[in-house]
């Protein structure tokens, strides 16, 4: 059984639409592709109480915790000192994350209070790398910790997946029928009964006036996908 995850998106531009969210669908994919499920993904406010009150859920319930935003200069990023509290340790400016991110500033007094908050760590946490701004994210226990700027979250997503214990990973195949939904879904439930250990949705569009659906199956059984596949096929 491939081991599990969840995603912890912090912030309330989120919540109020300001920034749209794309770390998590970037990590979802990236997840799929080494063996980690992902099982839930939740969206909390810029509130001390409520990062800890749902770190401590979802770390308690999956294998891994990967979190987005609240970790820059700011007043409002909390979530260092969130993930602090959520594990009963202490926190302050580590030395190899000050000399990691003093690496960024041409003049040293350009290291100036606010972002010498970027070397606050966790005591016990490891870091993880940002070859990007530098300021590092890290991870304690089984919670990641990382940026929210979609251009470093990739990053750190990069310099932290090749360290976790990944499983099979899950393929996906895509078959387009022009029949809306309600045409189709007597065989896909069909089909789903017959082959339980594969995913089998249904998505239907518009396009052009033509009503249609995309058939999409999914499973970390390659043979049993062939097999799905050239059902699905049939639906068209």
């Amino acid at each position: 059984m491939n081991p599990t995850a969840a995603i912890l998106l912090i912030g309330d531009e989120i919540l109020s639409g300001r920034t749209q969210d794309t770390n998590g669908n970037h990590l979802a994919k990236r997840l799929a592709e080494i063996g980690i499920d992902l099982r839930e993904i939740r969206v909390v406010p810029d509130e001390h109480a409520r990062i800890v009150e749902a770190v401590n859920t979802l770390r308690g319930v999956y294998a891994n915790v990967f979190t987005s935003g609240g970790i820059g200069p700011t007043h409002d990023d909390i979530t260092a000192d969130a993930i602090a509290a959520a594990f009963g340790v202490g926190i302050d400016v580590r030395e190899d994350a000050r000399s990691i991110l003093a690496t960024h500033y041409t003049n040293p007094g350009d290291l100036n209070d606010m972002r010498l908050r970027m070397a606050r760590i966790p005591d016990g946490a490891t870091l993880i790398d940002n070859p990007v701004s530098k300021a590092p994210g890290f991870s304690l226990g089984n919670v990641h910790v990382m940026a929210g700027v979609p251009a470093v979250f990739t990053a750190m997503v990069e310099s932290l997946l090749p360290g976790l214990t990944g499983g099979t990973p899950m393929r996906s195949v895509s078959v387009r029928v022009e029949q809306p939904e309600s045409q189709v879904a007597a065989p896909l439930a069909d089909l789903a009964k017959a082959f339980p250990k594969v995913s089998i949705g249904s998505y239907p569009f518009v396009q052009n006036g033509v009503f249609g659906t995309n058939l999409v199956a999914r499973s970390t059984d390659e043979a049993l996908l062939k097999q799905v596949e050239s059902r699905l096929l049939t639906m068209r």
